[in-house]
C-alpha cells in the first residue's frame, strides 16, 4: 500500500475515492467553524423571539452530524480484529443513529415549547440596543444575522451530496439534507421577529412551530433509516430511496459464468463498504473447483470498490429471501 493510500478497515480506496474523502473531511471542518460563527452571532441577537431561540437551537444541534462524520471516518480505517471481524465500519450507522436520535428529541421538545406559546397567547417583545452610539431596533440586527447566515450552508449542503454519493455517506448525506434545508430556517426567523416588529404575536411563534416541525421532520427520516440500516435490512442507495444497484450486477456477474446456473446474494451496508454472501447453484450440481471460486470473488470485487467483504457459497438450492439472477 503506498504512503498516500487510504483505508476503510481492510479496503484500500481507488485515489478517486480518496481524493473525495478529502474534499468531504475539509467541508465538513468548513462547516464546523461556520456554524462555530453563526451560533455565536445568532446567541448575541436572541432576543425574546421564539423563532431565533428554535433556529439558534437547530444550529446547536446541526454540529452532530459533521462531528459524527469525522469521528467515524477516523474509527472505520481500523483493521478487523478477532473480536470485530467484520471491522469498524459500523461506526457510520452508529453515527447516524446518534445524529438521528438528538434531532427527533430536540425537535419534540421545541415543538411541544412552541405550540404551547402559540397557545398561550405569549406576546414576546424586541428592544433596542446601542451600537456606535445609536439606538438601534434589536429586530433588524436579528434579521441581518439570519440573512447573512441563510446561503453559505445551502452551498455546504449542495456539494456535500455529490460527495455523499460517491462515498456512499449517509452521515454525509444527512448532514448535506440538512444544510440544504437551512435557508428555510432562516427565513422562518426573519417572519418570526418581522411579525414582533408589526405586533402580529402569533408569528413568531408559528415560526418557532415551522422550524421545530422541521428539525423533527429530519430527525425521524433520519432515524428510520439509522434502524433500518442496523437492523441489516437490504442495502440500499445513499439517500435511502431505492434498493443499491450493486446487488443486481454482482448476481448478473456469477449467473454469467459458464459454471453457474443461478446466483443470488444477501448485502447488508456496513457503512461505506458491504458485506455480501453470494449463492450460487452449479450447473448439473458440479462441485467447482476451489480456483473458479476464488476467480468467481475477484471479479466480483472488480465490479466495485466497495465490494471486499464478500464470501461465495455453492449451494443446491438459493434461500428463498434471496432475489436470484439465472433460470
Amino acid at each position: 500500500m503506498s504512503a498516500s493510500a487510504v483505508r476503510f478497515g481492510q479496503t484500500e480506496l481507488p485515489e478517486r475515492q480518496v481524493e473525495v474523502l478529502r474534499r468531504a473531511t475539509r467541508l465538513e471542518w468548513l462547516t464546523i467553524a461556520f456554524l462555530a460563527v453563526t451560533v455565536t452571532l445568532v446567541f448575541l441577537v436572541l432576543g425574546n423571539s421564539q423563532a431565533m431561540k428554535a433556529a439558534w437551537i437547530e444550529d446547536l444541534l446541526s454540529f452532530i452530524p459533521p462531528i459524527a462524520f469525522l469521528i467515524a471516518v477516523r474509527v472505520n480505517r481500523r483493521r478487523p480484529t478477532p473480536r470485530h471481524p467484520y471491522g469498524y465500519h459500523r461506526s457510520v450507522g452508529v453515527g447516524h443513529l446518534v445524529a438521528a436520535v438528538a434531532l427527533s428529541t430536540m425537535g419534540t421538545y421545541l415543538v411541544v415549547e412552541s405550540g404551547i406559546g402559540l397557545l398561550s397567547g405569549e406576546h414576546p417583545t424586541i428592544g433596542t440596543v446601542e451600537l456606535f452610539g445609536v439606538s438601534i431596533w434589536l429586530g433588524w440586527l436579528m434579521i441581518a444575522v439570519m440573512a447573512m447566515t441563510a446561503v453559505p450552508p445551502v452551498l455546504l449542503g449542495r456539494a456535500k451530496i455529490t460527495l455523499a454519493r460517491e462515498l456512499h455517506n449517509k452521515v454525509l448525506y444527512a448532514d448535506a439534507d440538512m444544510n440544504k434545508a437551512d435557508w428555510m430556517t432562516a427565513v422562518g426567523s426573519i417572519v418570526g421577529v418581522t411579525g414582533i416588529g408589526l405586533g402580529i404575536w402569533w408569528l413568531d411563534a408559528a415560526a418557532a412551530l415551522f422550524i421545530a416541525a422541521g428539525i423533527l421532520k429530519d430527525g425521524l427520516k433520519n432515524l428510520r433509516a439509522a434502524i433500518v440500516d442496523l437492523m441489516d435490512a437490504r442495502a440500499t442507495t445513499f439517500d435511502d430511496r431505492e434498493p443499491h444497484p450493486l446487488a443486481a450486477q454482482i448476481d448478473e456477474h456469477l449467473a454469467g459464468l459458464p459454471w453457474v446456473a443461478r446466483a443470488g446474494s444477501r448485502v447488508r451496508d456496513e457503512g461505506h463498504v458491504f458485506h455480501i454472501e453470494s449463492f450460487v447453484v452449479p450447473v448439473d450440481g458440479a462441485a467447482p473447483s476451489l480456483d473458479d471460486l476464488e476467480a468467481a470473488r475477484e471479479g466480483c470485487v472488480e465490479l466495485d470498490w466497495k465490494v471486499q467483504d464478500i464470501v461465495v457459497i455453492p449451494v443446491r438450492e438459493l434461500p428463498d429471501v434471496v432475489p436470484h439472477v439465472g433460470g
